[in-house]
């Protein structure tokens, strides 16, 4: 059997089904352990993943805190930090598994062709990870944050006054006396202050981080595509109008309603979608000089 023939003979649908098994056995294992052993550590990574928020509150001159506003709600906040670095920690694991279960029924030029692939795709997410937590995240909480600021701000402006009267909708005036005046009453006025849950912003600052992660795969997805003659780069360039619509449609779905953000996703994956277009060009480059090495190898003669 030559390197070019499938490196493991036919397996009957049973070995197969029992091969698969052991495959997602050990990787749930490899992940259940890797939660567990994680879970003590889930107070570090939640104070790392609300310190972009923590700074704003700081800026502000806020105690950076957040508050849960029922008994289980830490807790369950703690349960979801450590599956997702459970998650994370055993991803090589995970990923050995499945290769160890594909790899198999894959040629070797296969098997060295997608390698590199599986390597590329995890350090891509880490790079849109890291992009979203430390430039994306405080932008977001900035904006969401600080326009409690603008409302009343923008309302004084318009009303030529800071101290708007007070409404009485035309109830009859209250006795004096009947409430006493407290100290600092008559200069304090109605405040909105932020008293974030801990889940919200955990939840905002996720969502973020795995919509810039998942799209920083896009170089992997078209270049996969184009090694597999379902895409070129030619065709890419045509349909380049209608990617930047669609573009433009996952950065508001994925995103916070903000412009900014959306501005920057948009921004990253469209300059993907132009590194991609080379990387098939490579690809498509690569595949016309192997045609033409095999053509002359055919037309030698013995």
């Amino acid at each position: 059997m030559s390197d070019n023939d499938i490196d493991a003979s036919a397996m009957p649908l049973v070995e197969h089904l029992t091969e698969l098994r052991t495959r997602i056995i050990r990787a749930l294992l490899a992940f259940i352990i890797a939660m567990v052993a994680t879970f003590p550590f889930s107070e570090y990574v939640l104070n790392f993943i609300a310190e972009p928020i923590a700074d704003v509150l700081r800026a502000r001159g806020q105690d950076p805190q957040l508050i849960f506003t029922a008994p289980q709600e830490k807790f369950f906040v703690l349960i979801r930090i450590s599956i997702l670095t459970g998650l994370a920690l055993s991803f090589p694991i995970l990923a050995h598994q499945l290769w160890r279960f594909v790899a198999p029924g894959l040629y070797r030029e296969e098997q060295g062709a997608l390698l590199p692939f599986i390597i590329a795709s995890p350090a891509l997410f880490l790079m849109g990870a890291a992009f979203a937590h430390y430039v994306v995240t405080p932008l977001a909480m900035t904006f969401f944050i600080s326009f409690s600021d603008v409302i009343p701000t923008l309302t004084a402006l318009l009303s030529g006054t800071s101290n708007l009267p007070p409404a009485t909708d035309g109830l009859p005036p209250v006795p004096e006396g009947l409430f006493p005046p407290q100290p600092g009453a008559e200069s304090a006025e109605l405040r909105t202050v932020f008293l974030g849950s801990v889940r919200e912003p955990l939840d905002l600052s996720l969502k973020v981080i795995f919509a810039f992660g998942l799209c920083f795969q896009l170089p992997v997805l078209l270049t996969l595509l184009g090694k597999a003659g379902l895409v070129s780069s030619e065709g890419l360039k045509d349909v380049r109008k209608y990617a930047i619509v669609g573009i433009l449609v996952v950065a508001a779905l994925v995103t916070p309603p903000d412009v900014t953000t959306q501005l920057i996703l948009f921004t990253v994956v469209y300059a993907l979608y132009e590194v991609s277009i080379w990387l098939v060009k490579a690809v498509e480059k690569k595949r016309a000089e192997s045609e033409e090495e095999d053509a002359a190898a055919c037309t030698t003669p013995r």
